[in-house]
């Protein structure tokens, strides 16, 4: 496959990344960790950019509303390593060409990573809290939460702890499959998928599935031999990339990236030129953009591919369109947002 980079923004801090639907135009969204801003680009060129919100920023997380006209939520105020007390959910709505209405949605102190489960006609709510309480960057002794809830639209949101003492409450994916929808959330005590209500009685579920610390999952089929397999990053602000196959009711590690460094943040499933890789990154030592990809001649084997060393990037996203996939990329080290377009 050819990648071809294209520089869109100097964006300080840039951490979180989605797109939006309005009216037909897709649109690409990249937003910082900082007191920065959110910045949006037109498709299908994705050359200009125009301004979301100034301000605040602290943005870990952006989550499109499903069945809306481009309305998004997402995270403000997650600002430093302690000081999250203030973090807040924020509904998002496009209002005319190149506007937006932004409104305060759920206060949710220190609310890392949250996601909109839908099942039918129903959105469930589901947000994970780092910690509860911290008195310092190295203080871990209050655990985060799962908080879950019924989104109903942006006046008033409920939410209920479904699960306490995660520690380290780090990571999330939504994983869809023939069978549902879930959320996979990970911390210091492992690793839990967690149901919404099927609407037909049954409420939330959490079953824990891996027991060993993790700081960020993500699933696919990379072999193609029908069944997931699991890359994770460990443990917190991870030292190792890792790939494990469940065999025999266990799961094995069949890979594991050649860098043992600090702060691997990325690990998204995504298909690349419509082959099932895992793209990984860095903040710490060559600060790698790579992906995975099982060997063509030998599934068995897994091999990285490096798309870019020295960029840092804190979190990807995948945008699959005709004739060529995007991943959008916030460079977090390098305080740059950047598009890597993936032709065949």
């Amino acid at each position: 496959m050819n990648i071809e980079k294209r520089h869109l923004a100097i964006l300080p801090k840039c951490y979180a990344a989605n797109s939006i639907v309005v009216d037909g135009e897709r649109r690409i969204l990249l937003a910082s960790e900082g007191d920065a801003p959110c910045l949006a680009w037109r498709g299908p060129d994705y050359v200009e950019s125009h301004t979301v919100w100034e301000g605040p920023g602290g943005t870990m997380a952006i989550v499109p509303i499903p069945g809306t006209r481009g309305e998004f939520l997402a995270v403000q105020k997650f600002y430093r390593m302690f000081d999250w007390e203030e973090a807040k959910v924020v509904h998002v709505r496009p209002d005319g060409a190149c506007g937006y209405k932004v409104t305060d949605l759920v206060h949710l102190p220190y609310v890392h990573r949250f996601d909109l489960l839908t099942v039918g006609d129903r959105h469930y709510f589901i947000a994970c809290t780092l910690a509860t309480q911290k008195k310092s960057i190295e203080d871990w002794s209050s655990a985060g939460k799962i908080w879950v809830g019924e989104y109903t639209g942006p006046e008033k949101l409920s939410l209920a702890v479904l699960k306490e003492g995660i520690t380290q409450n780090h990571g999330y994916y939504r994983l869809v499959t023939p069978d549902g929808v879930r959320g996979l959330v990970t911390g210091r005590e492992g690793a839990f998928e967690v149901t919404p209500p099927d609407g037909n009685g049954r409420g939330w579920t959490v079953t824990q599935f891996m027991d060993w610390p993790i700081s960020d999952i993500s699933a696919i089929d990379i072999d193609g031999d029908g069944e997931l397999e699991f890359a994770t990053i460990e443990p917190f602000h991870g030292t190792y990339f890792r790939i494990y196959k469940r065999i025999n009711g266990s799961f094995r590690k069949i890979f594991e990236h050649p860098e043992v460094t600090e702060f691997y943040h990325v690990v998204v499933g995504a298909r690349l030129a419509g082959v099932p890789v895992f793209i990984g990154g860095c903040r710490r030592g060559r600060q790698e953009l790579f992906y995975v990809r099982a060997d063509p001649s030998n599934p068995s084997k897994l091999r990285p591919e490096l798309i870019e060393a020295g960029v840092g990037p804190s979190n990807v996203y995948v945008l699959n369109e005709a004739g060529r996939d995007i991943i959008v990329a916030a460079n977090r080290e390098t305080d740059e947002a950047a598009l890597y377009i993936v032709t065949p």
